[in-house]
């Protein structure tokens, strides 16, 4: 049984940083990263930490063991991850980056656990944890990562800006909460 719930010691982090270790693109074949999709950001424990330590990180877990994850991301980090940076300036030009939100920073889900619905219950779980204090989730994708793009239009995400940053297309998504 998965259970949906907050990161709340270091082992739950360290397990997040194996599992986005094992998604980076270096790590997978072209085919992979069709398929099954791709992580972009490579964090480290301490910013992980930090991050957590303002609004705990969601996972999924199956007993003791961190099977997916939604990073729970703070404006207050936008300098922090420099490939993010311009991500944060595009935000700010729109009429959701004038009102209260959280960033979901990366997503990800073991390739064991994928197609369960462990995505969306990540996502609701989000919802859960934020409602009332913030009026939206934003993230963006890579628009190379169709199965990231696939997954969240398929829970109601919508476009608020695409644009490109590193020779990469990016697109900006929101859920409302």
């Amino acid at each position: 049984m998965i259970e949906f719930t907050t990161a709340t010691n270091p082992t739950e982090l360290l397990q997040i940083l194996e599992l986005q270790q094992q998604n980076l693109p270096e790590k997978l074949s072209e085919i992979d990263k069709k398929e099954q999709g791709f992580v972009t950001v490579r964090h480290d424990f301490e910013l992980l930490k930090k991050m957590n330590d303002v609004h705990p990180h969601i996972i999924a877990k199956n007993n003791s063991t961190v099977v997916g994850y939604a990073l729970s991301m703070s404006k207050i980090f936008r300098n922090d991850i420099p490939i993010l940076i311009p991500m944060f300036d595009e935000i700010d030009t729109t009429s959701k980056g004038a009102k209260p939100y959280i960033l979901m920073g990366q997503i990800c889900i073991d390739k064991h656990y994928r197609g369960k619905g462990v995505f969306r219950g990540l996502y609701t779980k989000m919802k859960e944890e934020f409602s009332g204090i913030y009026d939206s989730i934003i993230t963006e994708f890579d628009e190379k990562n169709t199965r990231s793009v696939n997954a969240h239009k398929a829970i109601g995400f919508k476009t608020l800006k695409t644009y490109t940053s590193h020779n990469q297309d990016w697109e900006i998504v929101y859920l409302a909460i």
